[in-house]
């Protein structure tokens, strides 16, 4: 089944159930890959389709930490709850170990050395890594490993 497939299940489940968070959040997760259809002017592959995902969660987690610093608790544990119903639909992120190691093959595949070859490194490990990790932590550990 795939990504698009299960979303619509799911929204179908929730509003059968009542689950007015899931049936919201879920049909805000599918605007988003038909917005970003539409911008494509293709369907979406599968991993095409994850990478909406994941913009959705990082508009989340930005929001979240807006709402913290000013003091919106309610609004904070609101994009908390969207956040956890679109997680469960994206595949497990790569931790900072598994990232490190890639990043350490590619740093040597490369031949880079120094802070200055960054660009050599990111754009393969990125590629590499695509849909399995947060790109700022790919960027960190990157500039750690290269002694920037």
């Amino acid at each position: 089944m795939s990504l698009r497939e299960q979303l619509t299940e799911d929204m179908k489940s929730a509003m059968r159930s009542g689950d007015i968070l899931r049936r919201d959040t879920v049909r805000m997760a599918l605007n988003a890959i038909a917005y970003a259809e539409k911008a494509k002017g293709k369907t979406l592959d599968d991993a095409e389709e994850i990478v909406a995902l994941q913009q959705q969660a990082k508009q989340r987690k930005d929001s979240i930490e807006a709402f913290h610093a000013v003091g919106r608790a309610e609004a904070e544990a609101q994009e908390t709850a969207e956040l956890a119903i679109i997680e469960s639909y994206l595949p497990t992120q790569m931790g900072k170990d598994e990232v490190e190691a890639a990043a350490r093959e590619i740093i040597a595949k490369v031949g880079a050395t120094g802070p200055g070859d960054k660009g050599k490194v990111m754009g393969p490990l990125m590629q590499q890594l695509k849909g399995q990790a947060d790109g700022t932590l790919v960027n960190s550990t990157v500039t750690e490993l290269l002694g920037a």
